[in-house]
């Protein structure tokens, strides 16, 4: 997909990855429409960008809905919907808050899924569109004190493949993100929970973990859209243990050839 001249949201715009991708996707030429939870924390980028601000708590189903009209009302259609936020959940699964587990499910899945049901009418409507979503390595490989946040990243990248056979031969792209360990807030949060710390030490010492800088993602992630490429997987030498998991679902694709993936009207 050419860039230039699109429109592009991104969820979890504020700071880490999402800050990253928003320069990223802007120094492509593209016009970005950046989503976080306060204000405040994306007006300075907006301005550096010539972005549009769009406040929403993705964890408030009230806010979720609507949430692609209103940013299309304000700035035009978005041709690349990047599911970008995410949030921690670092405890033994029964220790954790009685609400945990809704909240990480909320932000990490349903809510990307949801923009995902509101943004893909209208690009098909325009005859087409791309659908980025960033999940990660813990949807395949598991850590303790990770149950909530490894269930929630297995959902959405399955979600993704899912979306792919439905919209098999239509023009929607889509793009699963896959990652290890990235310096940001949330990685540092690994500390909370002892055996989780220690799996990652762990992971570390025997080289299958590996820190990857965020402004790396970023220009993956943009290559991939103009390039229509279906994964990035970083860091590279865990691309195999992805690619294991994803092997059912290619066999799935190779076997249903042929067989149709949208009902007539």
């Amino acid at each position: 997909m050419e860039l230039r001249g699109k429109r592009v949201l991104i969820t979890g715009a504020s700071r880490g990855i999402g800050e990253s991708l928003a320069h990223n996707f802007a120094g492509a030429g593209a016009r970005v429409a950046l989503v976080a939870r306060s204000r405040d924390s994306l007006e300075s980028l907006a301005v550096e960008l010539g972005g549009t601000v769009h406040p929403a708590d993705l964890s408030d189903s009230t806010q979720v809905s609507g949430l692609i009209r209103r940013v299309e009302d304000d700035g035009g259609p978005i041709d690349v919907l990047v599911n970008n936020a995410g949030i921690e959940s670092t405890a033994c699964f029964t220790d954790a808050p009685e609400d945990e587990l809704r909240r990480v499910t909320d932000v990490n899945y349903l809510a990307p899924a949801e923009l995902c049901r509101q943004a893909i009418p209208g690009m098909l409507r325009r005859g087409g569109g791309h659908i980025v979503n960033v999940s990660s390595l813990s949807g395949i490989v598991l850590f303790p004190g990770l149950v909530s946040y490894s269930a929630s990243k297995a959902a959405l990248s399955h979600f993704t493949a899912g979306l792919r056979t439905d919209f098999r031969g239509l023009p929607i792209g889509t793009t699963l993100v896959e990652l290890g360990p990235i310096p940001t807030d949330l990685l540092a949060k690994i500390d909370n929970y002892e055996p989780t710390a220690k799996s990652f030490q762990r992971a570390y010492r025997w080289g299958v973990a590996v820190d990857t800088p965020r402004e790396r993602v970023a220009e993956e992630v943009v290559k991939a859209v103009l390039k229509g490429r279906r994964h990035v997987r970083l860091p590279k030498r865990s691309a195999p243990l992805a690619m294991l998991a994803e092997a059912p679902r290619r066999i799935a694709e190779i076997i249903l050839t042929g067989v149709p993936h949208q009902a007539k009207s």
